[in-house]
């Protein structure tokens, strides 16, 4: 079982990279996290829609908060 990790230092740690996001009802999301607020609501950049495991580009995206099942890098999603 993994550790628990303090959230904010962790999205601090994923700015500028690529990410995968998958929200609670299902969709996923995989792009560059520019930024994120004391909310935890994310912005992605070069995003694109994962649907069956095809990317559809859809360029910048806004992510509230309240709708992420959970946020990693890209390369651990990968994996």
């Amino acid at each position: 079982m993994s550790n628990f990790i303090n959230p904010k230092p962790f999205l601090a740690n994923l700015t500028g990279q690529m990410v995968h996001v998958k929200l609670k009802w299902g969709m996923e999301f995989r792009g560059v996290l520019k930024s994120f607020d004391l909310y935890m609501n994310l912005q992605l950049l070069d995003c694109e829609e994962i649907v069956q495991g095809v990317g559809t580009p859809i360029g910048e995206v806004m992510i509230r908060c309240n709708n992420v099942l959970y946020i990693r890098g890209a390369t651990e999603a990968a994996a």
